[in-house]
């Protein structure tokens, strides 16, 4: 994958994206900064403006939104205190919660002032993720929030290929169901990226019935009820199967992957999490997310350890993601 090509996709919409860690985060001002200048997206940055603008004099060009002065953090808050009522929340807490840069960034989103929301560069996943699900929430009734991994690069394992990885950073011990609608919202996820034919492994240590327990079970009913929908698949395999073509020869030969494999469906959250790191450092290769699925509007994490390009390029994928929402429904449906 080139990212120049993904920017070049997200500067023919030019959304707008709100920033909450800019007031606090050195990495976020020199990639909002790139963003403006290859017209990837408009950034909104948060946090006090006279502050901002000391650290660079080129972010006055910027808009910059302060939650303390902001005219209308009155009415985010009324709009948050409506949405959580039900659940115990009073009107004093819901003001108060505005104020955190990610609450407020999420109600930004969830108002109409910005189209999406990139966070994650200077806290942990479960601070941009829980006002994202209490506030944006799943784009359909029943349906679930999911999240990939994106992994590209040119060393001798990937060759140029990209990787999306599920679910790395939301959903624990995913069901059935959950599984199934996982690998949906990868594959919707990948052409959206316009990254070619989905060919989905649904992971396991055993593959084709080398192993038994009710573990492999589940994936293998969850790979029978995918399979119905008409995209390449396999499953259950092991990860070595799945994307090397001389071990799937030996393992699986009948398998329609051929070794060949660019979604990896993964059993649990611990799974997923630990090989996309390890596939990132040892392999050297980029990986961006978690990439946020299956809600109303993109809100989007980002790993601690990020660099500034991926700051850039989850940017541009946020961007995409607005542009996919109003077009099709589930292909779960």
């Amino acid at each position: 994958m080139k990212e120049k090509n993904i920017y070049k996709q997200a500067g023919a919409k030019l959304r707008t994206i709100v920033f909450p860690e800019a007031g606090f985060s050195d990495r976020t001002i020199e990639a909002v900064k790139i963003i403006q200048k290859k017209k990837i997206a408009k950034p909104i940055l948060i946090g006090d403006e006279s502050a901002i603008v000391l650290r660079d004099k080129k972010l006055a060009e910027f808009q910059i939104i302060d939650p303390d002065t902001f005219q209308a953090s009155g009415e985010l808050a009324k709009k948050l205190y409506e949405k959580r009522k039900e659940k115990g929340m009073e009107l004093s807490e819901a003001e108060d919660l505005v104020r955190d840069p990610y609450y407020f960034g999420t109600m930004l989103v969830e108002c109409g002032y910005a189209d999406g929301m990139v966070a994650g560069v200077e806290t942990k996943t479960a601070n941009v993720l829980l006002p994202a699900l209490k506030v944006i929430k799943a784009k359909r009734k029943g349906g679930i929030v999911s999240s990939c991994f994106l992994l590209y690069g040119k060393n001798e394992f990937l060759k140029g290929k990209s990787l999306i990885l599920a679910d790395c950073g939301v959903i624990k011990n995913p069901s059935e169901e959950q599984l199934y609608q996982i690998a949906c919202q990868s594959v919707e996820t990948f052409k959206m990226l316009g990254l070619g034919e989905p060919k989905v492994a649904f992971l396991s240590y055993s593959t084709k019935g080398s192993a038994e327990d009710e573990d492999i079970e589940k994936i293998r009913n969850v790979y029978k009820k995918f399979k119905k929908l008409g995209i390449c698949c396999d499953g259950e395999i092991q990860f070595d199967a799945a994307l090397i073509e001389t071990v799937a020869k030996q393992k699986c030969p009948d398998s329609p992957l051929k070794g060949d494999a660019n979604i990896l469906i993964f059993p649990d959250l611990n799974s997923a999490n630990i090989c996309y790191k390890a596939m990132q450092y040892m392999g050297n290769v980029k990986a961006i997310g978690p990439i946020l699925q299956g809600l109303k509007k993109p809100i989007n994490d980002l790993s601690r350890g990020c660099s500034v390009e991926d700051i850039v390029t989850m940017t541009a994928v946020t961007v995409l993601q607005i542009n996919k929402e109003d077009k099709n429904e589930s292909i779960s449906n």
